[in-house]
């Protein structure tokens, strides 16, 4: 049997830090992933995963629909509009590239999964940076982003509801999931389904585009929105393998 291959982009960051010591200082650098929760849960779902930091996506992530073909799901987690739209050749050189969010829609509309995981750079994000409003990538997502900043902090917790247990994407889930610490407030569009719920908000909306599929997820998939009780919850895997498996229609 063929395996799925889902390609993750996004959920990478690196951290610069300024030490001021009296009259002395020095910085520091980190780089750090967030990626390894939903790695795991997609592995241990029979997933081949390719995974492609924000920094690698910048110069390597797919240009057309072809080449996405070699996917059957692509996850935007964590990953800014601008990072896969402004080919790095592109801003330094001049150089005219294909435009990726457009390719992006377009396999979508011939059969792809397209998944979106809410953070700080997706959907419209902090201070609107994730600029996801207004993209091709919008038009094949069952939600409408906000053109505005859109994170909704809840730093002492949101408890997730599901709406339509019986959908196969939350099927044999708990009706509540532990508490979440943020998401991107977006709007379901008309003919898309809510299957999970924050407060009023949506968590979690699918619905299909052309002869593809897309889902988003409102909130993270690792810190620091979703906190370690989310990410050792029982139903963790199961939630992300039968998400990416909807989106396949598997």
């Amino acid at each position: 049997m063929t395996r799925k291959r889902v390609l993750i982009a996004g959920e990478s960051w690196t951290v610069h830090s300024i030490h001021q010591k009296g009259f002395d200082s020095f910085t520091t650098t980190e780089y750090e992933e967030g990626v390894g929760a939903l790695r795991d849960a997609l592995l241990e779902g029979g997933w081949d995963v390719a995974y492609q930091p924000s920094h690698v996506a910048a110069t390597d992530f797919p240009a057309t629909p072809e080449e996405l073909g070699a996917y059957d799901c692509v996850i935007l987690s964590d990953i800014g509009a601008n990072t896969l739209l402004l080919h790095p050749r592109t801003f330094k050189y001049a150089e005219a590239r294909l435009d990726r969010l457009a390719a992006l829609r377009e396999w979508v509309a011939g059969g792809g999964g397209l998944i979106m995981v809410g953070g700080y750079l997706t959907f419209q994000g902090v201070d609107a940076k994730a600029r996801y409003h207004g993209s091709a990538v919008e038009e094949a997502l069952p939600v409408t982003i906000s053109p505005y900043d859109d994170r909704v902090e809840r730093p002492a917790g949101v408890q997730p509801e599901v709406t339509l247990k019986d959908h196969e994407a939350v099927a044999g889930l708990d009706a509540t999931w532990p508490a979440l610490l943020g998401y991107n407030a977006v709007t379901p569009k008309p003919e898309a389904e809510v299957l999970a719920t924050v407060g009023a908000d949506p968590l979690l909306v699918v619905g299909h585009y052309g002869a593809g599929r897309s889902v988003a997820f409102t909130s993270d998939c690792g810190p620091h929105w979703a906190p370690h009780e989310f990410l050792s919850w029982s139903g963790y895997n199961r939630l992300w393998q039968q998400m990416a498996a909807w989106s396949i229609g598997a």
